[in-house]
């Protein structure tokens, strides 16, 4: 069986090939950033571990339900800095799902399952399945999560349009557009430190610890 790993950083692929290395039966053909060229360069491949976010901001279920349709078998490899990415993906047709904070040993006995076809719900999936099923999505744009990257760090809403060739105005009305989204599914965000919460939640900036709303 063919693995290939979808993952932004090329010092990933060279664990993921040591491990599959370890394994009989597997072959490891190679790393790329998206699940497009993963299927345009390995047409073949029969295992596809797949980082939650990646650069070109594809949406994570639907890189999973693309490697579905195409016969490919997904085993989500993440960081963990998004909750709701998580547990979105959690319950997509997925075989795996590993920390990469994991030991080595984790994610080369979950590979060996997938090669017996002995898929079973890890302690760490099920605790993403369990978790808080009403962090809803705010289904925000690519364009509105990188203003809201910015924003809610702080950055000057002037700087952010320099930064991605706006205007200050058109700021504004991302970021009001992004209250209303958050507001309109229960996560209502009116300070920036909400907005800050938000963004940390749904992994558009990585975990931190946050000052207490008042």
């Amino acid at each position: 069986m063919k693995v290939g790993l979808v993952d932004d950083h090329d010092i990933v692929g060279l664990g993921i090939e040591a491990v599959v290395a370890q394994i009989d039966d597997l072959e490891f053909v190679g790393a790329v950033g998206t699940v497009r060229e993963l299927l345009a360069t390995f047409p073949d491949v029969d295992i596809a571990v797949l980082d939650l976010r990646l650069a070109d901001g594809s949406s994570p279920v639907a890189n999973v339900e693309r490697l579905t349709a195409a016969g490919v078998r997904t085993l989500i490899l993440t960081s963990g800095e998004s909750p709701y990415l998580m547990r979105a993906v959690a319950r997509c047709p997925i075989v795996g799902l590993v920390r990469k904070s994991a030991p080595r040993s984790v994610l080369e006995d979950t590979l060996r399952k997938i090669v017996d076809g002995d898929v079973e719900l890890s302690t760490e999936w099920a605790s993403v399945m369990d978790s808080d099923p009403e962090l809803a999505a705010a289904g925000l744009s690519p364009q509105e999560e990188r203003v809201l990257a910015q924003f809610a760090q702080g950055v000057k809403a002037q700087t952010v349009a320099y930064e991605l060739g706006i205007t200050k105005n058109t700021v504004d009305d991302y970021v009001r557009r992004i209250r209303a989204k958050y507001a309109a599914i229960g996560r209502p965000a009116h300070t920036k430190i909400d907005l800050y919460r938000r963004a940390v939640e749904d992994g558009i900036l990585p975990s931190a610890l946050l000052p207490d709303a008042h």
